[in-house]
């Protein structure tokens, strides 16, 4: 089995690698067509900026690719950036067209700032579930409001509400958290980050790509 991480110049590869290699799976690092098509899964990781990532995504022909992989019906897991760059567009220093494989928007997260209320979001916070059952999905066996480790200021909003895996509360604003559409998953946290829950659903991502 050949489970890839999508290299394109941008995102904390190095603790995904290390976090699926302590669950017993060996990435593979790659921006080739071929070897990423083959994949049996694939991990779209990413921080910064949307239009940045885009950009990457263009420069090195991945858009397509990407969007071909998905028509296999295999699974794709999108990390934090990787996540929000499935929409169709962010709205992140000016409007950034997305690869288009959920429909909606991502949106500066809508909190009002204060001195207790601060962006980026960083700290850890409950997923909860929305409207998919989460058996036999990557939080199989992860408990309702488990905590995981959040760093972002801007959040997807897909437009079918049936597409959010779970959402988050931050300061009395609800969020998109992650997502599943059909064999596409997003997570806005970090599971790579997120201490032994987070292993556990990298762990289901590994079951699921078999």
């Amino acid at each position: 089995m050949s489970i890839v991480v999508v290299d394109y110049g941008i995102g904390n590869v190095k603790s995904i690698i290390n976090a699926f290699d302590n669950q017993g799976e060996t990435l593979v690092l790659s921006r080739d067509e071929s070897v990423i098509m083959k994949a049996n899964g694939l991990i779209l990781p990413g921080v910064g900026a949307f239009s940045h990532g885009m950009n990457n995504l263009e420069k090195y022909g991945l858009v397509k690719v990407i969007i071909e992989y998905v028509k296999t019906g295999k699974p794709l897991l999108g990390i934090c950036l990787g996540m929000q760059m499935l929409l169709e567009e962010s709205e992140e220093f000016g409007d950034t067209k997305g690869l288009g494989l959920i429909k909606g928007k991502v949106i500066r997260l809508p909190v009002e700032q204060t001195n207790k209320i601060k962006l980026p979001h960083i700290s850890w916070n409950g997923i909860k579930e929305k409207n998919i059952d989460w058996k036999e999905t990557i939080f199989d066996n992860v408990k309702c409001e488990s905590d995981m480790y959040f760093v972002h200021t801007y959040v997807a909003k897909p437009e079918n509400e049936d597409e959010i895996l779970s959402v988050t509360d931050y300061f009395g604003v609800e969020f998109c958290s992650s997502i599943k559409k059909d064999n596409i998953y997003g997570c806005q946290f970090h599971p790579e980050k997120s201490a032994v829950l987070g292993l556990s659903i990298i762990k289901n991502f590994i079951n699921i790509c078999k």
